[in-house]
């Protein structure tokens, strides 16, 4: 019977691709990769192995048009990223460096693409008793899309993760006011001097984080002139309802013309 592990091998070997750089490339034993062929790829790798590929998933896993001959990349050029990645960004020869590529419009009516997921998005909210208190809630109807793609790269379960708007100035110009961030919720164990999404009593903060002994942290802004450092202990912690809510693992901005001097 036909399986993904036979069509993973037809692709290897209609691309004269060698299976031991292929599992290399995936990070596992090539005689893995043998017994792949028999009783298919596991889940947790058919993504892995269809990007490496540049193949659909879905043709890879049940046998589902799209076929493998329509992609136009060769496996031998995608090992190559790297290198790709830095005559975009430093141009060579006489090369411009900078490769364009057109905006695609899109609504809330536009279906997702095969490879989309819609993640939601938090904000700080007043609530409504007046009194200018605020929580960190989710924003009904409203949700930014992300590849599949893009977050297996950074190692995050769609599930896990969601976004938010970033304010104030403590983190510029690393990520200036109004940025848009990424939050994987599943991250909260402190690594030092990553950046993590924090609820302080209700406010999103974003911060570099650190831990001190006897279970305390220190908060630290990349504008720290500005924003000096912090540290909490465990008791202080608790106090003041400091909740780590994930790992930052994305941003982006739109920026108006003359932001970025605000932020110098």
């Amino acid at each position: 019977m036909e399986n993904s592990g036979k069509r993973l091998r037809d692709v290897l070997d209609d691309r004269s691709i060698p299976y031991t750089t292929f599992s290399s490339a995936l990070g596992i034993d090539p005689q893995r990769l043998n017994n792949w062929f028999k009783r298919g790829i596991p889940k947790e790798f058919l993504f892995q192995a269809a990007d490496e590929l540049n193949v659909n998933a879905r043709w890879l896993y049940d046998g589902t048009p799209p076929a493998p001959d329509e992609a136009e990349v060769v496996y031998e050029d995608r090992l190559r990223k790297e290198d790709v990645l830095a005559v975009m960004r430093h141009g060579e020869g006489n090369s411009p460096g900078i490769i364009l590529e057109p905006l695609h419009p899109w609504d809330d009516s536009t279906p997702l693409d095969e490879d989309e997921v819609e993640l939601p998005l938090y904000k700080e909210v007043e609530l409504a008793a007046g009194d200018g208190r605020t929580a960190v809630q989710e924003v009904p109807g409203r949700k930014l899309r992300f590849s599949y793609a893009t977050l297996r790269a950074a190692g995050v379960d769609p599930s896990a993760a969601v976004c938010a708007t970033l304010t104030g100035t403590s983190m510029s110009p690393l990520i200036i006011p109004g940025a848009t961030i990424g939050i994987d919720r599943s991250s909260t164990n402190i690594i030092d001097s990553e950046i993590y999404a924090l609820d302080h009593d209700g406010m999103l903060r974003v911060k570099f984080v650190y831990r001190l002994p006897g279970g305390g942290i220190r908060l630290r802004s990349y504008n720290s002139e500005e924003h000096p450092d912090e540290e909490y202990t465990r008791e202080e912690i608790q106090q003041k309802s400091i909740k780590i809510l994930g790992w930052v693992f994305w941003w982006s901005t739109v920026r108006r013309k003359g932001q970025l001097s605000l932020v110098r």
